[in-house]
């Protein structure tokens, strides 16, 4: 077992673990994490469902998506012996507490988007 990161202060944030905390926000700040981890919310969701849901995600990308987030422990996949198989997918407790952070961060950026638009528009006519 991987030796455990210390709780680090705002000084050594930046400093201790920084490799750490890079990879799990290059996952959960990419496109399609995001996304799947609010469609999956508190429920439990088929593929093609969230496939649906998630759309224009590919199959391919929602494939690769999913991996990563079991991987880092976010998502759990459940295959159960039926024909044709199913397979559901749900947040992990871990993954929970990040919805919270991700649904902090989306309204944030609701709340900011029209400002955040304006100034777009202003820095592109200089």
């Amino acid at each position: 077992m991987a030796e455990p990161f210390p709780i680090l202060d705002d000084d050594g944030l930046c400093e201790e673990g920084r490799d750490l905390i890079r990879g799990v926000l290059e996952r959960i700040g990419d496109k399609w994490s995001v996304i799947v981890i609010c469609q999956l919310g508190d429920t439990t969701l088929r593929f093609n469902e969230l496939r649906r849901m998630s759309a224009p995600i590919t199959q391919r990308m929602l494939s690769a998506t999913l991996r990563g987030l079991e991987r880092d422990g976010l998502v759990t996949r459940t295959v159960h012996d039926t024909k044709p198989p199913r397979v559901d997918y749900a947040l992990t407790p871990r993954g929970s507490s990040l919805l919270e952070v991700v649904r902090a961060l989306a309204g944030w950026a609701e709340r900011n988007a029209t400002g955040i638009l304006d100034s777009r528009t202003a820095f592109d006519a200089r």
